[in-house]
């Protein structure tokens, strides 16, 4: 099973977008499993479900982060790079599925009642939003 493939599973078994990308990307890069989804579950549902940033995206800036990101404050080569990768990966993801955010995304502010509820009788979120975790991975693996 590829990663795209793994981190869908773990979607579907209800973790959320932004624990789904990290997760399959943490243990490559010196993180665990267990401690990559709790790093990573405050920002599922647009970072903690406020309907902004999508999980998926900021699941792969956080991979981003631990492979590239400077561990001195004078590094400002690393800084640069890492923020321009961060670039890249919103820009491809963007264009590829319109925008980064999350409620625009899914077309329902998740971070009120109504919305929380519409999006959970709607049938094809979960297949909406696995697609998103698939497409973050997808675009992830080519960059790194």
């Amino acid at each position: 099973m590829n990663r795209a493939e793994q981190a869908a599973a773990l979607f579907k078994e209800g973790f959320s977008c932004s624990q789904a990308v990290f997760s399959v990307f943490a243990p490559d890069l010196g993180v665990d499993r267990e401690k990559a989804l709790k790093l990573a579950s405050a920002f599922g549902g647009g970072i903690g479900r406020t309907g902004e940033t999508c999980g998926a995206v900021s699941g792969a800036i956080m991979a981003i982060g631990l492979k590239y990101g400077r561990t001195r404050g004078d590094d400002e080569e690393t800084r640069e790079k890492t923020y321009a990768l961060a670039r890249e990966f919103m820009e491809r993801f963007g264009a590829k599925n319109d925008t980064t955010r999350c409620k625009d995304l899914l077309g329902v502010d998740i971070g009120t009642p109504e919305g929380l509820q519409k999006i959970r009788e709607d049938e094809s979120y979960e297949e909406k939003c696995t697609g998103l975790v698939r497409d973050a991975v997808e675009i992830l693996e080519d960059m790194l």
